[in-house]
């Protein structure tokens, strides 16, 4: 999407003096990591929000149009961030409209987020009994069962998930993830670097698999990521996903006061949409209250 901002000029040159200044002595230690410009709503999002709120003042509005309309604003405040807003015209276009199995699915997210379990795996199961071959729901339902500590259910979740499309980088992670926190990090770790080793090794993703494998350290993997960014919008993505999964790591470490830090930074470019800012919010809580 459109940042509404001036863009920065000489971008991939701003990113590298960013990232030399990342890290001093040990891998670990950071003086100032990188950082992006917080995404902002567009204009374009703004008109079209406008746009619906017109469309549904209408009395002429068929119930399943009204309830297509609500489905669409409710992304749109889900991108932005207004996550209550969102669930409410989730919730209503439901009431107009109850066989939707994409509606389903987001609130089996919002569900997770919020530490409702029986409720998520309820919401994706209704997904998956309108449309059986709703590939995310199954793959949001093995993080919700993995948060729930369901981890043989969440494996073949993201197992049968994995299978679909064995050279998605994201895929193999959340599987590992899955794979460490059950079966420890020996074992989980041989399983990474197998699927790697059978899958096309192409995409930024692949970086982040490199880190847990220790092929590149924490530094590197910054690094890289600085010097290949394009704008900002692509900046912001790469690093909540790149800090929510160093956060992971930390985590499992012990070292949860770093964990915190690098989840409150992976949530700060207001990438509302990716799977990674959404479950920041989700294992700062569950620290805060000191849960595994």
């Amino acid at each position: 999407m459109t940042v509404f901002y001036k863009p920065l000029t000489n971008v991939a040159l701003l990113l590298l003096m960013m990232a030399s200044l990342l890290l001093t002595g040990c891998s670990s230690q950071w003086t100032f990591p990188p950082m992006a410009v917080p995404l902002q709503p567009t204009l374009q999002q703004e008109v079209h929000l406008a746009r619906i709120d017109q469309l549904l003042a209408r009395k002429d509005l068929s119930n399943e149009a009204r309830a297509q309309l609500h489905y669409e604003r409710g992304l749109m405040h889900d991108n932005l961030g207004m996550r209550d807003l969102a669930r409410l015209d989730f919730n209503q276009s439901l009431s107009l409209k109850p066989d939707q199995p994409d509606v389903f699915n987001i609130l089996g997210v919002y569900f997770t987020q919020n530490g409702h379990y029986d409720a998520a795996y309820e919401a994706f199961d209704s997904t998956l009994e309108l449309d059986d071959n709703h590939s995310y729901a199954e793959r949001n339902r093995g993080i919700a069962l993995y948060y729930g500590g369901r981890y043989r259910l969440a494996y073949q979740d993201l197992l049968n998930h994995y299978q679909e499309d064995r050279d998605d980088p994201y895929r193999l992670i959340w599987l590992y993830l899955v794979e460490r926190d059950w079966q420890g990090e020996s074992q989980a770790q041989q399983a990474l670097l197998t699927r790697k080793a059978n899958a096309e090794t192409t995409g930024w993703g692949w970086q982040l698999i490199d880190m847990y494998l220790g092929v590149i350290s924490e530094r590197e993997l910054l690094e890289q990521l600085a010097a290949q960014g394009k704008d900002n919008q692509q900046l912001a993505e790469r690093l909540c996903e790149a800090y929510f999964y160093l956060a992971k790591r930390y985590q499992y470490q012990g070292d949860n006061d770093r964990a915190v830090a690098l989840y409150k930074l992976a949530m700060s470019g207001n990438v509302y949409q990716f799977v990674e800012h959404r479950y920041a919010l989700l294992e700062l809580n569950r620290l805060a209250y000191r849960q595994p």
